[in-house]
């Protein structure tokens, strides 16, 4: 084959030296034998493996060990502890400790020296994980799914590190905290939050705020999809201008397009998949055709989602788009980090929930998971839910910021109405018969706030165009 110019990545870095700094880790070291607060500043940072020499990686072991004993990091400690070791003359011996602390220039810049050594220690690890997951392609395996699964895995666990926050004094906290406070009055009442569309539910909750995760639970056909789809969803893309991200795990991007569609265009959507349609149904499509193309909204319909690849997604969508909202349809159909790692169900949940409250912290954006209530609520006589009736576990209700059920009494006087018809031996009509074009009374029901009251919104579902609405136009 002629040689085309090109070289091969692996070609290209065999026999390169890793990227290190040798002064910042002298610089580093000498720092925490000079002065006990940078060491224990520096202690907090790093670990004795982002140290590239190995002698290095031994003192900072050291002086880690130290600190942990409540002992003070200098240099009779250390010598000291790399004695009891046997390492002392490994590293040099304690002139070459002497020599660390003349390197110095001034201990006041080792947050910089740690900076610097911690930024190479991740080139170093990116490099390693570089090497492993080519290894893995080329051992040229069948699920190439799994491998990217687990590509993605190893560079997560070194952004987790990269992202991850530490101690902040009090002081600008409380400047920033006023400031929102002060934003908050200069707006007179209006939304700090993104806007439900819903009055009552804006009124209760100030809109979905950043960094929250927000439970809708309710049993099936109480109307969860409808909610944070035509209404969160749909409120939020096109009004507030906002850019929203739908995970559907349920439902297909054809069908919960569909459902947008005739929910924002007012049109029985039964109806037309009958060819029922009526001359006004196309106008109206044709009105919100004028819209719904053009709105903000990401849909990804993938089956049985992992939670890992659904944070990977969602860090996409928000580096690409922007997006200051996520919907994901359902919660009990996200599967957990790695198959094998829970012990049950219940364990596995819990994980998804707290990594999806991670998610919404990390993108500081709103997250929308609906989820299934437990049967228990089928059970007794007063159907309206509780928080204990939340599916699988009760850690949704301890990660969740905000926690709300969806009730219809209708739907259980209907659905009454035809098991006493076929008790008395009569034929019950169709559950399909009931009266479409009569709107059901709802309730929103918020059960968990974390920052806010909780309390009951009474709406109403118009069944028809699967939308929930104020009671007031109804009144």
């Amino acid at each position: 084959m002629p040689d085309d110019g090109r070289q091969d990545t692996s070609q290209r870095v065999s026999g390169s030296l890793p990227p290190q700094d040798l002064d910042a880790e002298q610089a580093t070291l000498g720092s925490m034998l000079l002065d006990n607060s940078a060491a224990s500043q520096a202690v907090n940072t790093l670990t004795a493996e982002d140290f590239y020499r190995q002698a290095h990686q031994q003192v900072f072991a050291a002086m880690y060990r130290v600190a942990e004993r409540g002992e003070p990091v200098d240099l009779v400690t250390v010598a000291a502890e790399l004695r009891r070791m046997d390492q002392l003359e490994e590293v040099g011996g304690g002139e070459y400790l002497l020599a660390l602390m003349q390197l110095v220039p001034t201990t006041a810049h080792i947050g910089l020296y740690a900076d610097i050594v911690a930024q190479k220690s991740l080139l170093r690890k990116l490099i390693s994980a570089g090497a492993d997951i080519q290894a893995m392609a080329y051992d040229n395996p069948d699920d190439v799914g799994a491998l990217l699964d687990r590509a993605e895995a190893k560079i997560f666990q070194l952004a987790e590190r990269r992202v991850s926050s530490d101690f902040e004094h009090i002081g600008p906290l409380v400047t920033e905290t006023f400031d929102k406070l002060d934003e908050a009055y200069r707006r007179s009442g209006s939304m700090s939050g993104i806007p439900t569309g819903l009055k009552g539910l804006d009124k209760l909750t100030q809109g979905m705020q950043n960094g929250d995760l927000v439970i809708v639970a309710g049993r099936p056909s109480m109307g969860k999809t409808s909610l944070a789809i035509n209404n969160l969803g749909l409120h939020a893309a096109i009004s507030a201008k906002v850019p929203v991200g739908i995970f559907s795990l349920e439902m297909s991007k054809m069908m919960l397009t569909e459902s947008m569609l005739c929910s924002l265009a007012k049109v029985n959507s039964w109806r037309l998949r009958q060819g029922m349609g009526h001359e006004q149904d196309w106008q109206r499509i044709g009105q919100a055709l004028s819209v719904l193309p053009d709105a903000p909204i990401y849909i990804d319909d993938t089956p049985g989602l992992p939670i890992m690849e659904l944070r990977s997604k969602a860090r996409r969508l928000k580096a690409r788009s922007d997006i200051g909202l996520i919907i994901v349809d359902y919660l009990q159909l996200i599967g957990g980090e790695t198959r094998g790692t829970y012990e049950n169900r219940h364990q596995e949940v819990s994980g998804v929930a707290r990594a999806l409250k991670g998610v919404a912290r990390e993108l500081d954006i709103p997250i929308v998971v609906l989820s299934q209530l437990s049967r228990r609520v089928e059970q007794r006589e007063n159907k309206r839910p509780i928080l204990s009736d939340l599916a699988e576990s009760g850690s949704i209700e301890a990660e969740a910021d905000v926690v709300t059920f969806l009730f219809r009494p209708a739907y259980y006087k209907q659905r009454e109405a035809r098991e006493k018809a076929a008790q008395q031996g009569e034929t019950p009509p169709p559950e399909a018969a009931e009266d479409m074009d009569t709107p059901d009374q709802a309730e929103i029901i918020i059960a968990k706030h974390r920052n806010g009251p909780v309390g009951t919104v009474d709406v109403i579902f118009d069944k028809k165009y699967r939308v929930f609405a104020d009671i007031d136009p109804y009144a």
